[in-house]
């Protein structure tokens, strides 16, 4: 993170002035602004500096540090972070099987999670794709009331993948 600048470091001949009250000036000369920021005890601190000519504030350079600090922090912890969680079948999984998988992948879809599902082929396995396109539809129709389909379903070598992301 950039710290802006303080004091004497101002590059500008003229800033638009707010005081530590709140209250606009206007633009003065950045002489100006660092003597009245000086007589209250105060630095001057440049808060938007691609403006012409640039905003200034005067305000106590470590509360100002600590208040960018502390919102860094709290957009930190407000942000969401999506685990894609993986569940592997056989085009020829049995029922209680699918059931608990299922099962599985509504929990990871209530939790905010993705969900891909890999659908593994072995030996003659692939000649049976059917088994595994109605497998796919299956998958889809039991997690629509949590989850809507991200990437359809593609095969991929001895594999066929299906993404389904939380709604």
């Amino acid at each position: 993170m950039r710290t802006p600048r303080v004091n004497n470091k101002i590059r500008s001949n003229e800033v638009q002035l707010i005081t530590h009250e709140g209250e606009n000036i206007g633009v003065v000369p950045i002489g100006e602004a660092i003597n009245r920021a000086q007589e209250v005890g105060l630095d001057l601190i440049e808060i938007a500096p691609n403006v012409k000519p640039p905003v200034c504030k005067i305000i106590d350079h470590g509360k100002y540090k600590y208040e960018l600090q502390k919102k860094a922090s709290n957009a930190k912890k407000k942000q969401k972070i999506i685990n894609l969680k993986e569940i592997k079948l056989r085009p020829n999984t049995d029922k209680h099987d699918y059931n608990f998988k299922i099962k599985a992948a509504d929990k990871f879809l209530v939790k905010g999670d993705k969900v891909k599902f890999t659908i593994r082929f072995k030996g003659r396995e692939m000649e049976y794709m059917e088994a595994a396109h109605n497998l796919i539809k299956r998958i889809i129709e039991d997690t629509k009331k949590v989850g809507k389909v991200e990437q359809p379903s593609k095969l991929e070598g001895r594999q066929m993948t299906l993404i389904i992301q939380p709604i």
